[in-house]
């Protein structure tokens, strides 16, 4: 009995151990994700912030009536509230929350810039879908991404004349492994983020929530997408494949976790972008 007994627990140990490593590994993901996501949001905060702070000398010489400096104020409350909530996020699944503040204090925003430039007030409805940080949406219309299929897509009232001209499109570039793509080809590890942004569209079956950061990435991945990724609030349930290990984005092998973290820069227009849509209809 004695000898059972001893085997039994010979037997275990390595069992026990794999456990442990899977929770680690586990652990080590959803940190990733958090540190990824957070990055994202405090950018984010940081350019509105930016923005409204230029605003803000712009008015100092400029007599508010009473409808725009609601507006103005209700966005800088969005500010304060968003700064309040990043500094209190601890998870993954705090970030949407984040963006979504930001998300109105961008209407806000754009509700001020139509007001000053005398154009249509912006419609309440989703930002931009190649930057969320251009502000709301003024259309939807037809694009397709190169390698991908078309599609419609919200856009502000900029990437609306790009496209009609032509050009490229402004899209928010992200950190995957050593290279830069859009947001909406970077895979899972960016969905707390995206989520947040986008929710809408998910809520109005537009778009797969657990899709939405792997939308075009097919066509940029040799060989196709490999697997089906979790939920972003259960990186346990994910492959090498869903993470973009090995993946060959146009030249490059891309990993979530080999520590390139967030690009610092890329994807945004200079001197603040569309800004909500000074100029644009409030874009």
């Amino acid at each position: 009995m004695a000898l059972v007994a001893v085997i039994g627990i010979g037997t275990a140990t390595p069992v026990v151990r794999r456990r442990a490593g899977s929770r680690r590994t586990n652990q080590l993901r959803t940190a990733e994700v958090f540190r990824l996501n957070r990055h994202l949001a405090d950018q984010d905060v940081t350019r509105f912030g930016e923005e409204l702070m230029d605003l803000h000398v712009e008015t100092m010489t400029t007599d508010l009536d009473p409808a725009m400096r609601e507006s103005y104020q209700q966005a800088l409350d969005s500010y304060e509230e968003a700064k309040g909530a990043l500094a209190a996020t601890v998870t993954p699944e705090d970030i949407p929350g984040v963006v979504r503040t930001l998300a109105d204090g961008r209407f806000h925003l754009a509700s001020v810039l139509a007001r000053r430039d005398d154009v249509p007030l912006p419609d309440r409805r989703e930002p931009c879908f190649f930057d969320p940080n251009h502000g709301p949406a003024s259309r939807d219309v037809t694009w397709t991404p190169p390698g991908g299929v078309e599609r419609e897509i919200p856009v502000c009232f900029r990437d609306a004349e790009r496209l009609a001209a032509g050009e490229a499109p402004q899209p928010r570039l992200v950190r995957l492994g050593d290279r830069r793509v859009a947001w909406y080809a970077a895979g899972p590890a960016y969905g707390p983020w995206a989520t947040g942004w986008y929710d809408r569209l998910v809520k109005d079956g537009r778009y797969d929530a657990d899709r939405l950061t792997m939308m075009f990435s097919a066509g940029l991945v040799t060989g196709g997408y490999l697997g089906n990724a979790g939920a972003w609030s259960d990186p346990g349930g994910w492959t090498q494949s869903d993470l973009g290990i090995g993946y060959d984005y146009g030249g490059g092998t891309g990993s979530y976790f080999e520590g390139g973290g967030v690009d610092t820069g890329g994807g945004f227009d200079g001197g603040g972008g569309d800004g909500g849509g000074g100029g644009g209809g409030g874009d």
